[in-house]
């Protein structure tokens, strides 16, 4: 029996097909990141698993059980499944302290360690008011686990934080898996966030799952050019461009192409910009233009400079 089997779902949004028949099943302490474009259906998804959504076809299992939607329930939502809304909301002019109390199902040394993995101990005696965004957002997500949930399904942790407050996000969320055992599902409309943590990642298209695979799989070996873009800049261009064979155009990641001395593919350098950690060199090359990236920050070469090109070994992919 698997943990979660998701069988056929189709559902209409306002007179619309949202989802077309989606199809997938996670297992146990398995970590699955659901990325797609804005409207491709992946919170409606979310919602329909969490049992906060009435599907119109199909069904959700888990644990074995099917997961009832909010027509068949008093009170929306599965045992033992928490969810993270986009727009976590805490109670106002109360302590941190108060407001986990309320929900808190743990023991005290869980519930300690779980607030060392979120990251809100020094904020219990704080008030909800006093709170940054991402310090709210964290005290919502202990007021869920703190009911000991066997899945946790976070609706686009990411959205609307600075840097420094979505990495303290992602080390959180990695943590919940490995030290509280907990499994999770994460949908998210910036995949590249998914790809150090995802066991598996869900392509999502118009309502379809057009790709599913390791984080590697889909970020080196994309179906289409959809879910190329998705994981950040690429090139694809006609076999020649990259003194190739065959009928097919040839994919490839900035990074995977590489500066060589005078031997290689001849190129002119067009455009360089400094990335911070890397620099994106535009090259032009017989047939059409590349782009390149690279992190060697000593050896760049200037805008007009004649460059020569080398492909890093297995990374060709053909479109």
């Amino acid at each position: 029996m698997s943990f979660l089997t998701v069988t056929g779902i189709c559902t209409q949004v306002n007179g619309e097909l949202v989802l077309k028949g989606i199809d997938f099943v996670q297992e146990k302490h398995q970590q699955i990141a659901i990325v797609g474009a804005s409207g491709s259906g992946k919170s409606t998804l979310l919602k329909i698993v969490a049992g906060l959504l009435q599907t119109d076809e199909g069904e959700v299992r888990f644990e074995g059980n099917r997961v009832k939607g909010p027509l068949e329930r008093l009170l929306p939502g599965e045992p033992g499944i928490a969810y993270l809304s986009q727009h976590y909301e805490l109670r106002l002019n109360y302590r941190v302290e108060e407001v986990l109390e309320y929900a808190n199902k743990m023991t005290e040394e869980e519930a300690d360690e779980l607030y060392s993995i979120c990251r809100i101990s020094h904020l219990m005696k704080r008030r909800t008011d006093e709170l940054s965004g991402g310090e709210k957002q964290r005290v919502a997500m202990a007021r869920l686990l703190i009911g000991n949930p066997r899945l946790f399904l976070l609706d686009e942790p990411f959205s609307n934080l600075d840097y420094s407050h979505k990495q303290i996000l992602k080390t959180v969320i990695k943590e919940i898996g490995e030290k509280l055992d907990l499994t999770c599902l994460l949908v998210s409309h910036d995949p590249q966030d998914t790809l150090s943590w995802a066991d598996e990642i869900l392509v999502v298209k118009d309502g379809l799952i057009v790709q599913r695979g390791t984080p590697f799989e889909v970020y080196n070996h994309p179906v289409d050019e959809y879910t190329a873009g998705l994981f950040g800049p690429y090139n694809l261009v006609a076999p020649n461009v990259l003194e190739q064979t065959g009928d097919r155009k040839i994919f490839i990641r900035p990074e995977n192409l590489q500066f060589g001395y005078k031997a290689g593919i001849k190129g002119l350098v067009e455009e360089v910009n400094y990335m911070g950690n890397a620099y994106e060199i535009g090259v032009k090359v017989p047939g059409g233009s590349v782009l390149i990236r690279t992190t060697d920050l000593i050896a760049i070469p200037k805008k007009g400079n004649t460059v020569y090109l080398g492909i890093k070994p297995d990374t060709i992919w053909h479109l």
